[in-house]
């Protein structure tokens, strides 16, 4: 299996130690298990259109898009690798864990138990060499995935519908929202003065007095 990481720019000398410690792991594990030729390290990439070709191609090539972050807030990589049909392995933590259905149109993975990750990739290469469809069931529950719940077609409709709601608050209230501020000044003034201790709390069950 042939490896390309991207991360960091190992091009310039750092001035961070702990991120000249972590270059010094990197390059010590490709000299212990011999990757020279198999491994293509290159920093982050800007360029949509590329990024594009290289998901393709990787899967093209029936691969496999790891995404190992401690914490990812959304995970559009994610997005983007299920797009292009590859599968996909993520992080549990953060966004990653809503988008993939584990084991149905990708894997998480815990960047905590490193022995645990690399352990399901390689089940999962083993389980795809002897049964080539396996690699495609995981291909096409991805692009189902993402035709599902993360196209821009769904995007657009969400926030044309989000904008109609919005539309019809500014219609019945007012620009400056008064009765909302009027509102929430009534709850602080309740929150921080005596007459708070005097309003009985609801029991249910039982009508409101007013």
């Amino acid at each position: 299996v042939n490896l390309v990481v991207v991360c960091g720019d190992h091009g310039n000398p750092s001035k961070d130690k702990e991120e000249q410690a972590e270059f010094k792991k990197m390059f010590d594990l490709i000299e212990q298990y011999n990757l020279n030729g198999h491994i293509r390290w290159i920093s982050a990439q800007m360029n949509r259109v590329r990024n594009g070709e290289l998901y393709r191609y990787i899967c093209d090539t029936k691969g496999a898009f790891v995404q190992p972050a401690f914490y990812e807030a959304f995970g559009l990589t994610v997005v983007e690798s299920m797009t292009c049909g590859l599968p996909t392995f993520a992080t549990a933590y953060g966004g990653p864990a809503e988008i993939i259905v584990n084991g149905v149109s990708g894997f998480h993975i815990d960047p905590y138990q490193g022995d645990k990750a690399s352990a399901l990739l390689v089940e999962f290469f083993e389980k795809c060499q002897e049964d080539p469809s396996h690699w495609t069931k995981i291909s096409q529950g991805g692009l189902q995935r993402i035709e599902e719940k993360y196209t821009w077609k769904l995007y657009s409709e969400r926030l044309m519908t989000l904008t109609g709601v919005y539309g019809f608050w500014k219609y019945v209230s007012n620009l400056e929202r008064r009765e909302t501020r009027r509102y929430l000044e009534m709850l602080y003034a309740l929150k921080y003065r005596t007459m708070a201790s005097t309003v009985p709390l609801a029991v249910e069950g039982e009508p409101s007095n007013k």
